[in-house]
């Protein structure tokens, strides 16, 4: 066996150690939620004044769009762009939009700025931010740490050393990211009150924004709805048995839980889980093993009404049109 090998197989047989079998479910939440922030090393980061910098507020024929940056933490600024609909009577729900491994949110936001960006945008319902304000709803799109702005290129995301001295620092680039909505999250609590409804939050991401909304979802009790797409599916099927990008690993998590057990943490609030049956980097069948066990925990804290599984016939994207016809089901809009 090849040393890959030889993980894969030994992960393979190995049962998560934190996998909820019986007992209170309340301590087994409490218990599985601390360790989770541990090993994605959420106790390395420290609170600090956002001092709030609004670049510019402009209104289009589609929308008023305000781009601000605000510090999550001492020497680290965090670009956004809130997007709201026009004459829409405030305070709005707001969709937190998170764009996977691309060049960056101006994906989110449908404005092109690189060469193949258009085709990513149309070739996967990806403009998330243009969708949630049709919708009706404002959009926030937060630039992930290793993304565009924050660390890409125009030739896209640069996670490598990035994720590695994160690693060595006690933290991961997963737990980086979800500090930062968490913080954005205060934000629009403590600065845009007066345009979007902060009890109404859901947060949603295709591929490496699906990963960190799963996790945002599991750790901030103020989401509302989470929706990751193309993201939710077995570690063993997916991260584990084939070549991914660094930021995606969050060491030891295998040995306590998968996916569908950290589900748990997010009921009894919304989860909808999209994916795409032919997508080969977040197989199918891994996605169906998981959601099993998300079920059995929904179901377990009288939930099941606020879970979903929305299958799109197609690879590795999102599906606009299924996953909100799922959504305002869900929550009777």
């Amino acid at each position: 066996m090849t040393p890959w090998e030889l993980n894969k197989s030994a992960v393979a047989k190995t049962i998560p150690s934190m996998r909820y079998v019986s007992g209170d479910i309340g301590e087994w939440r409490s218990a599985t939620e601390s360790k989770l922030a541990e090993l994605l090393g959420m106790d390395t980061f420290t609170k600090v004044s956002p001092e709030l910098e609004i670049e510019f507020d402009k209104i289009t024929d589609e929308r008023r769009e305000i781009r601000f940056t605000f510090k999550s933490e001492e020497d680290y600024r965090v670009p956004c762009h809130l997007c709201i609909p026009l004459g829409a009577e405030k305070p709005l729900p707001v969709v937190i939009c998170l764009q996977g491994h691309s060049t960056g949110m101006h994906i989110s936001l449908g404005n092109p700025k690189y060469p193949g960006d258009a085709q990513t945008i149309s070739g996967g319902d990806r403009d998330f931010c243009v969708r949630v304000v049709k919708e009706g709803w404002c959009a926030l799109a937060v630039e992930q740490r290793n993304f565009g702005e924050c660390g890409g290129t125009e030739k896209g995301p640069d996670c490598l050393m990035g994720s590695l001295t994160s690693i060595i620092r006690g933290r991961t680039t997963i737990g980086e990211r979800v500090w930062d909505v968490m913080r954005a999250i205060d934000v629009l609590e403590e600065s845009f009150a007066d345009i979007v409804d902060s009890s109404d939050i859901v947060c949603m991401g295709n591929s490496g924004g699906g990963t960190s909304t799963f996790y945002i979802g599991c750790l901030d009790k103020r989401i509302k709805c989470t929706m990751p797409s193309c993201a939710f599916c077995s570690y063993d099927d997916s991260i584990i048995a084939m070549r991914h990008c660094s930021c995606n690993y969050i060491p030891g998590a295998r040995r306590y839980f998968d996916m569908g057990d950290l589900a748990g943490l997010i009921a009894p609030r919304g989860f909808i889980v999209v994916a795409g049956r032919e997508d080969s980097i977040f197989p199918f069948k891994g996605v169906a093993t998981q959601f099993c066990i998300a079920s059995d925990l929904y179901n377990r804290q009288g939930a099941s009404d606020k879970l979903a599984l929305v299958v799109g016939n197609g690879g590795h994207r999102f599906y606009a049109d299924d996953a909100w016809k799922v959504y305002r089901e869900m929550y009777k809009l």
